[in-house]
């Protein structure tokens, strides 16, 4: 489950004071600090204890923050119980689906709880007989993605949609959601949308538009999904002729132009340069821009840039597809 820096920030301000300031702030809310630091630090032995303890002795919004970091330390790693990380995330939707999504600061952590919920309904949990609800899970991810706002809701929403089980109004939506995601530089939708385009499904198979989108992704991938986004990037860019990854370069250019610009990673992440480099069969070595959020270079010598004006505005929604006949499209059987 993704939590990017901003989503952090409010937990963050809890724990801004610092020690000199604790021994003034309520018990619990001292322990949340801890157990946070312990959380962010990777020691889940010590995290645990400390944000059970804030949980169970806090003030509201200590106990909140100490629910959530609690579920997700279950979620994941050494400590994995998948039970009471569906019972903490649960707890903290059911009380809090209804939060202000512009004013509380909880409203992106409820976000990420619903989408936790509907990782759980998509499968079931054998352990208490939960049973796989696909179309519940569905619901989370709408209320995330629509009330809360929430872009991996909205991109998991997506994925839903563009599943063997979307009906065609679902795909046009899920199409939707990608396009949009795409355009605020959300890495992995516009990854799935590049591999849409290069098998041709739900939309007319396009190579560049595969490798251009592919090759942005790659440049805006986070530390978290790297690996597998530039592997899609390498598999199309080993497969295109020089004439295809020169018409890419020239949309990366024009596209570069009109999409927001990736927000920045927090510090501590693993370098990009860690990661092994990529060479096609051939022996050839995959370019990957080593840095998000500045212009992306072209994949080859770029081509004249079109001179037809760009889309702005709120024109600019579907203005990746609408040109490739996506709309128009139905999944292929």
């Amino acid at each position: 489950m993704r939590i990017s820096s901003g989503l952090l920030a409010a937990a963050l301000l809890l724990a801004a004071a610092g020690p000199a300031a604790a021994e003034q702030q309520p018990a619990g809310q001292s322990t949340l600090q801890r157990g946070f630091s312990a959380y962010q630090a990777g020691q889940q032995d010590a995290a645990i204890p400390a944000l059970t303890e804030a949980a169970a002795t806090g003030d509201p919004s200590s106990r909140f923050f100490a629910e959530f970091y609690l579920a997700r330390l279950f979620s994941e790693g050494a400590a994995g119980n998948r039970t009471k990380a569906y019972v903490l995330f649960r707890k903290i939707a059911d009380e809090n689906v209804e939060v202000d999504p512009d004013r509380s600061p909880r409203a992106p952590f409820v976000a990420k709880a619903l989408i936790a919920l509907a990782g759980y309904l998509r499968t079931g949990i054998d352990e208490i007989d939960l049973p796989a609800n696909p179309r519940r899970a569905a619901d989370y991810l709408n209320h995330a993605a629509t009330y809360f706002g929430d872009k991996d809701a909205q991109f998991e929403l997506a994925r839903f949609y563009l599943s063997s089980e979307g009906s065609g109004d679902e795909v046009k939506l899920g199409l939707h959601y990608l396009s949009v995601l795409t355009e605020s530089s959300h890495a992995a939708a516009q990854a799935v949308l590049a591999d849409l385009f290069w098998r041709g499904r739900h939309v007319k198979k396009d190579d560049a538009r595969a490798l251009a989108l592919a090759t942005i992704a790659a440049a805006n991938a986070p530390a978290h999904e790297r690996m597998w986004i530039e592997e899609g990037y390498a598999g199309i860019y080993c497969a295109t002729p020089p004439a295809t990854r020169e018409k890419a370069g020239g949309l990366v250019v024009r596209w570069g132009k009109m999409f927001a610009r990736p927000s920045p990673e927090p510090t501590g992440l693993p370098a990009r340069d860690l990661l092994p480099e990529r060479q096609c069969a051939s022996g050839e070595t995959v370019a990957v821009a080593r840095t998000a959020g500045t212009d992306v270079p072209p994949v080859a010598p770029a081509a004249p840039p079109s001179s037809a004006e760009p889309v702005k505005g709120a024109a600019a929604s579907f203005a990746i597809v609408r040109s490739a006949g996506m709309l128009e499209a139905t999944a292929k059987k």
